[in-house]
């Protein structure tokens, strides 16, 4: 994840409404095999081929989750953005300023999109292209709903099922495992000019399974769940933990924040709480969210 720049872009529209997963097959008459399916994305009902070999995605959770329930070899191109897996095609495509002539290009008979910037759904149906539009997640669930949409959609229901089911049998033992974080305060990085998420967005509420408070909270006015904190604010809330999510679009980690003015006295560098995450694990909502989950569990049981 980059700067706040592409805050909103990658992490804000997690405030968008998201049509959960309920789709089913459509059968041509008088043949034996469903051609198409109907996946109810949000932008409607989307009729797609059953078995789609040219996907395109222009989202780096949704090119993970592809890649994570067997589709990838389906996939030929990603957006630049999309840096994991390693063998993903990665191409100049932008998530951020879609191009549709740039997309039909590459001939797809699926597009995935987690937000509609450009008009970029409108100008792909425009031409036939089935396009499913899956928001960034507000909340866990709807994350796993994602990942059955796109193994609906791929052809991959069964391995799309196992994923969620594995995330969620992770994720509850993982919190189980680290309940006592109830009390405990944390400030979570975006980038080294403080901007933080508060504890209804998507991550806040991942931190909230620990019982954790969030000293964002307090300080978001009209930013949408975003705010940006001043140094004497956070210096003032003191807390217990401190996840940087901003290793490497901006360079943080430990060292670097017990270098900051005043911030050596902070709880969470005294007793080692500063705690330094994967950028990119930290703002997708995808297959490796069980990685974040666990992260935040081993700082809960080592701080108390």
């Amino acid at each position: 994840m980059r700067p706040v720049r592409s805050l909103v872009a990658v992490l804000a529209i997690g405030a968008v409404a998201f049509a959960g997963a309920c789709g089913d097959g459509d059968s041509d008459s008088g043949t034996s095999g469903a051609k198409t399916v109907t996946v109810q994305a949000a932008n409607g009902a989307v009729k797609v081929p059953a078995n789609p070999k040219r996907v395109v995605s222009l989202s780096p959770t949704h090119t993970e989750t592809l890649f994570a329930i067997g589709a990838g070899t389906q996939v030929v191109a990603v957006d630049d953005y999309s840096n994991f897996p390693a063998n993903a095609p990665r191409s100049k495509l932008s998530g951020f300023k879609p191009n549709a002539e740039a997309v039909i290009a590459y001939k797809p008979d699926l597009v995935v999109v987690s937000d509609d910037l450009n008009g970029i759904v409108q100008s792909l149906e425009k031409v036939g292209v089935p396009v499913l539009l899956e928001p960034a997640a507000a909340k866990l669930d709807e994350a796993y709903d994602e990942i059955g949409d796109l193994g609906q959609a791929t052809g991959h229901t069964a391995e799309a099922t196992k994923l969620v089911n594995g995330m969620r049998a992770v994720i509850q033992k993982t919190v189980a495992a680290s309940s006592q974080g109830k009390g405990l305060s944390y400030y979570h990085e975006l980038d080294n000019q403080f901007h933080s998420a508060t504890s209804k967005t998507f991550v806040g509420q991942v931190y909230g399974l620990f019982g954790l408070r969030n000293i964002a909270d307090a300080a978001d006015k009209a930013s949408g769940g975003y705010p940006q904190l001043s140094r004497e604010y956070l210096l003032k809330q003191d807390p217990n933990l401190i996840f940087l999510a901003d290793t490497r679009c901006c360079g943080q980690n430990a060292a670097a924040v017990a270098k900051r003015p005043g911030w050596s006295d902070l709880k969470a560098v005294k007793d080692k709480g500063v705690v330094e995450l994967n950028d990119d694990v930290a703002s997708r909502w995808g297959p490796r969210l069980p990685e974040l989950v666990k992260a935040i569990g081993d700082a809960v049981r080592k701080v108390r």
